[in-house]
């Protein structure tokens, strides 16, 4: 099984949905006749990304808004405040029927369809995220003012009298309880020292002691060797943390009463008519989707109909595979469909690949924006991929579309971390915490900081790109010697085999007529 693919070239100077620029966006497409899901992983991975069975990358330096590839690790990834409170919200809502009130967490700019070539749909980001940026939790402050006030009363204390000092402060958010130490006042001016008493202690030998005991509870055979040495029974030894932060799973599937007043199930769907689920709730998605459409981004329903809901969201050139050491589901293109109470409220398209799970679309039923669809299906994709992870070690990132710098209100995929951004010119993967401050400078950069670096998966030996041509699959030295007549046709080949890479090119059948 080989994939097919029809070179399209360059289409530039069209309409922009980001800055709304009439002539400035760039890209060159191809048509994908098929593909199989290795070579679409090295495709994304070179900064393509599909819509329907188009397949489009960006030019970067030339267009008016670049597209950097982005891509979650979900192994490491954590939930912010706000995305707990997203996820909180729908628990509340499932087990009591709460509707939260305020402003909904959806997506705040979609691009429409500028990247249409031929009637072809553009591929339409979806996640969003309004990141708390706090950097001190009310939980610190409570403590930096409680050992403030503590300092103001030792200073007032008489001789015989004893504070004690709080330890919160060194297990933030544990929700343990504090150990006490017992710290002696120094006497009143005026008269002696009362040696039957320890000597007056100093804050700085107070903090010492408070990050000597920290250190011990991170790390119970330090902690027990520490006591020992000063001749302190193990009995004394702090108690070690018990609540734990809870996970993106324990939030996610928190367990509901059984009077719960809704029932949510979420089920992956093979994108295709051949799958009797797929088939039998075609109509429902596909009005969802119209509701979605008319509703959110002001379509007319003739513009969000079957013909187009199919060719955009349905159909996929990517070949479903299922290896013995894939995922159970395989590989390929799927919906996952959000039921809530026997009606479809939701559906997330995504592609599973080799290395990832690739978001591609969501849409949703409008009335239920106030649950944050878009950033509650985003989490539930990042715990899918954990979950694919355990079965197939390799499938270990989510990426998650563009990430359009230049375009504030885009911005948002970059509050997922940690997160990468794809180099443009040598293709490696950079924290995005290294890129944002060269894109504050200038929309398009090289992220790469090595000079002399350079693309090592570029188009080395253009003879070995293979092409199909009257059903026969030959290298393109070959075919050139015999059937090329027009010289154009050349500079379209090398252009291809440039975008793609020598490993695509060498597996993949560019189609010549």
């Amino acid at each position: 099984m080989a994939s097919v693919v029809e070179y399209k070239g360059l289409k530039a100077g069209y309409y922009c949905g980001y800055c709304e620029s009439r002539e400035g966006k760039a890209s060159c497409g191809m048509w994908a006749h098929s593909l199989t899901v290795q070579d679409y992983q090295d495709l994304i991975d070179r900064g393509w990304r599909r819509s329907g069975k188009y397949v489009y990358k960006p030019v970067m330096n030339r267009t008016c808004c670049p597209q950097y590839t982005i891509r979650c690790h979900p192994l490491q990834f954590q939930p912010s405040k706000s995305h707990k409170k997203v996820l909180k919200k729908m628990l509340k809502f499932l087990a009591k029927g709460e509707i939260s009130k305020g402003n909904c967490e959806d997506e705040p700019m979609d691009s429409t369809m500028e990247d249409a070539v031929a009637g072809d749909f553009a591929l339409i980001n979806k996640l969003d995220i309004k990141c708390d940026l706090k950097t001190l939790s009310s939980d610190l402050k409570g403590s930096i003012e409680s050992e403030e006030k503590m300092k103001e009363k030792s200073l007032k204390k008489e001789e015989s009298k004893e504070l004690i000092h709080p330890q919160a402060i060194e297990k933030l958010g544990s929700g343990e309880p504090s150990h006490s130490v017992k710290v002696h006042s120094g006497p009143k001016p005026g008269k002696g020292a009362d040696l039957s008493k320890p000597p007056c202690r100093k804050a700085k030998e107070m903090r010492k002691e408070r990050k000597r005991l920290k250190l011990m509870q991170q790390n119970s055979a330090g902690a027990f060797e520490g006591f020992q040495a000063q001749g302190q029974p193990a009995s004394l030894l702090p108690k070690a943390k018990s609540n734990q932060p809870k996970s993106l799973e324990d939030l996610i599937f928190e367990s509901l009463p059984e009077n719960a007043s809704h029932k949510l199930e979420v089920r992956l769907v093979p994108a295709s008519f051949e799958d009797p689920e797929f088939k039998s709730s075609f109509n429902q998605s596909l009005s969802l989707y119209t509701k979605y459409q008319v509703a959110i981004h002001q379509d007319s329903p003739i513009e969000c109909g079957k013909t187009e809901f199919t060719r955009f969201l349905c159909s996929s050139p990517l070949e479903a595979e299922h290896p013995a050491n894939g995922p159970e589901c395989g590989y390929g293109s799927f919906h996952q469909q959000y039921w809530l109470d026997g009606k479809i409220i939701a559906v997330g398209v995504i592609d599973i690949l080799p290395y990832c799970v690739s978001s591609v679309y969501l849409y949703y039923d409008p009335d239920y924006s106030f649950l944050s669809l878009g950033v509650y299906s985003a989490l539930r994709e990042i715990a899918f991929t954990r979950q694919l992870h355990e079965k197939t070690p390799q499938l270990s990132y989510y990426y998650m579309g563009f990430y359009i710098h230049s375009c504030p209100k885009m911005r948002y995929k970059g509050q997922y971390r940690p997160s990468d951004l794809l180099c443009p010119e040598t293709y490696v993967w950079v924290p995005i915490e290294q890129c944002l401050p060269s894109l504050d400078i200038s929309k398009y950069c090289r992220f790469n900081q090595d000079p002399q670096a350079v693309d090592e998966g570029r188009s080395k030996d253009p003879d070995r790109v293979r092409v199909l041509y009257r059903r026969c699959a030959l290298p393109y030295g070959v075919y050139k010697k015999n059937h090329q007549e027009d010289p154009r046709e050349e500079v379209a080949v090398l252009e291809y085999a440039d975008l793609v890479g020598q490993k695509c090119s060498e597996r993949m059948l560019l189609f010549r007529n």
